[in-house]
């Protein structure tokens, strides 16, 4: 068999078993590249959680404590830093971490497994494929992952020294609620995240390549300004049309910490802000919490495209 040794020049755009042997289809699932977009997403998510660590715990204590104490954003931020210190207010962030690392690399790791299921080498994805693929991966990331969420705003909302560490903290949620704790407020956090995840992921991924085609660019390296763009409008889209659900479930998750009252269903904690805040109640702590996830998510996709490029991963 003749090989064109002049292919051999572009073999940083394809592998060499592709040159070898033309017509043989080598997808990177297949060659063992699964654990660098694991690797890709876990270095992203952790990287942006720790950044904008401070903006979330204070997200949540406004959620929690804001109405019940009289407290605005910077009360809250104030209460926080007398109450514990500085460096309180990266309380949590080890079980952040520990969660949003797994959570963020198995999210785009399934993005791109789903997407490879809706359509074959022949075929674009439509706006509509990206969505449900975006959708699946972030209920299948979250359904992992979700007892670290609960543990991180237990952990969030405690007091200097209430909690040894993760371990405890785990230990006292089931000794005093049972395992079923772990995973309470999944449900609303189930729909928040569908329409989420789902919007988040098809107008970053839509909006970087109808950039990249009317400009000219290469989607693997269209610049760190336009990673930084297009995550910042796909953050904030997706935020608008999940944050109530997202409410809900933060305020399922600390029930036991702010209430002596039997813990409450998904329907009674909807009739409650109705009655106490009003419509205006379901985006409560909106603010803090757009200040933390815009830039959170903008980092992690550019974090994220880099490690892509470092690992040597490319867009088909």
């Amino acid at each position: 068999m003749a090989i064109d040794t002049a292919a051999f020049k572009y073999h940083d755009s394809r592998s060499f078993r592709e040159i070898l042997l033309p017509g043989t289809s080598f997808n990177q699932s297949l060659i063992g590249t699964w654990w660098k977009h694991l690797v890709a997403g876990a270095v992203a998510g952790a990287v942006s959680r720790t950044c904008t660590a401070p903006l979330d715990r204070l997200k949540i204590y406004v959620q929690v404590y804001a109405i019940k104490e009289s407290l605005d954003m910077l009360s809250s931020w104030r209460a926080m830093v007398k109450e514990g210190g500085y460096i309180s207010l990266w309380r949590g962030n080890g079980i952040n971490v520990m969660k949003i690392a797994p959570e963020t690399g198995i999210k785009f790791l399934a993005y791109d497994q789903y997407k490879k299921f809706f359509s074959d080498s022949h075929t674009k994805l439509t706006i509509y494929q990206r969505f449900a693929a975006g959708s699946l991966a972030g209920v299948t990331a979250q359904t992992i992952v979700y007892p670290m969420e609960v543990l991180k705003t237990r952990l969030a909302l405690g007091y200097t020294g209430q909690y040894k560490g993760i371990n405890d903290c785990m230990r006292i949620i089931i000794k005093s609620e049972g395992l079923a704790a772990l995973y309470r407020g999944y449900f609303p956090n189930l729909l928040g995240i569908i329409p989420y995840a789902g919007i988040e992921l098809t107008v970053y991924e839509s909006s970087k390549k109808a950039y990249c085609q009317k400009y000219g660019q290469s989607p693997n390296d269209p610049g760190m300004f336009i990673h930084l763009g297009c995550g910042t409008i796909s953050s904030t889209c997706g935020l608008l049309g999940s944050y109530p659900l997202a409410l809900l479930r933060t305020k399922m998750q600390a029930h036991a910490v702010v209430s002596d009252r039997a813990q409450a269903s998904m329907v009674q904690h909807i009739i409650t802000i109705m009655e106490e805040q009003g419509l205006r109640g379901f985006y409560r702590g909106f603010t803090p919490n757009c200040m933390k996830v815009v830039p959170a998510v903008s980092i992690s996709f550019v974090v994220y495209e880099q490690m892509r490029n470092l690992l040597g991963l490319t867009y088909n």
